[in-house]
């Protein structure tokens, strides 16, 4: 597998994707058209969001669960069966909104990337709007970062990863890590990322979207903008120089609201000479890995990932390998 490289998986589209994008059609995307559309549908969205803290979502027998807490939120380690390395882990951001969600909605996510990953998964569970700001949700993110670094872990052997606001804090995070000259992760890999929030209309995949209403997309970046400058690269990490980013795979669906922006971002990357592959898997919707319970593409997109981090890791040591010598 190359790293930096476009690729289309040619896969024969499940019955199962086109039964599931249907349903979306008429379930998702009309629920996801009202929660966006007014502060007080946003507020009562993230107070539901908070029982998905107290409800125990199922995972296999073989995968462990296990509390962690930060200065300012928690989380959980998740751990997909024995044999993981454990001087490696993956710092995981789940997606939302910035305003709904948690790290027990995206156990579907995490617990695999752990087996593809053959490591443990930190999902945090960092602060989120209507209460807090985007400026809280990078802090949560920083501090743990640190926080692992501090428990032993070496940058070298943590890989950021995170679906659409959580694929944004992924780019935020690696942006201002760098730009405070604090050590990179060895990779990121972002699901679906929304990393643009200017006050732009979204015109790709306007309709083909099955859950996504590209108008109250841009009433949500608006409203977690207000008093920002929209086009700094924290806040829009698209517009951002990417120069000295660990490599970064991206993962996406064709008919996706997002699909345009997460391709800018690797178009960008590139550009600063960083490594990305991206895949744009057709008519999949968005963060469709969460789905992996259901279709067969999804399951197959861990695969995928197991096999970029691999390469990273083949690649990182045979760098290394030449440094020594």
């Amino acid at each position: 597998m190359r790293i930096d490289t476009d690729v289309v998986p040619d896969y024969p589209l499940s019955w199962q994707a086109r039964a599931l994008t249907g349903l979306m059609w008429g379930t998702v995307k009309p629920v996801s058209s009202l929660l966006m559309r007014h502060p007080l549908a946003l507020a009562g969205a993230a107070r539901l969001g908070e029982l998905g803290r107290v409800v125990r979502v199922p995972c296999p027998e073989h995968v462990a669960l296990a509390p962690a807490a930060f200065s300012a939120c928690g989380g959980e380690w998740v751990r997909a069966g024995e044999g993981l390395d454990e001087r490696k882990m993956v710092l995981y951001f789940h997606g939302g909104g910035y305003f709904s969600c948690s790290p027990r909605t995206h156990r579907s996510i995490t617990w695999r990337l752990s087996a593809a990953a053959g490591r443990p998964v930190l999902a945090l569970d960092y602060r989120q709007g209507p209460v807090h700001k985007l400026a809280d949700s990078l802090a949560d993110a920083l501090d743990a970062y640190d926080c692992v670094l501090r428990q032993g872990y070496a940058p070298e052997d943590v890989v950021l990863a995170g679906d659409s606001a959580g694929g944004h804090l992924t780019l935020a995070t690696l942006l201002a890590l760098r730009d405070a000259g604090r050590p990179l992760p060895a990779a990121a890999i972002c699901l679906s990322p929304w990393a643009d929030l200017t006050d732009i209309p979204r015109r790709e995949n306007r309709w083909q979207d099955p859950m996504l209403p590209a108008g109250r997309v841009r009433w949500l970046a608006r409203r977690w903008t207000s008093g920002l400058d929209p086009w700094d690269p924290l806040v829009s990490p698209v517009h951002g120089d990417f120069t000295g980013l660990p490599p970064l795979m991206i993962v996406t669906g064709s008919t996706e609201v997002l699909r345009d922006e997460a391709h800018r971002v690797a178009a960008r990357a590139r550009e600063s000479g960083v490594p990305v592959r991206y895949e744009e898997w057709p008519r999949m919707p968005h963060v469709f890995p969460i789905l992996a319970d259901v279709l067969p593409e999804a399951r197959q997109a861990f695969r995928h990932m197991a096999r970029f981090l691999k390469e990273v890791a083949t690649t990182g040591s045979a760098t290394g390998d030449t440094a020594a010598a």
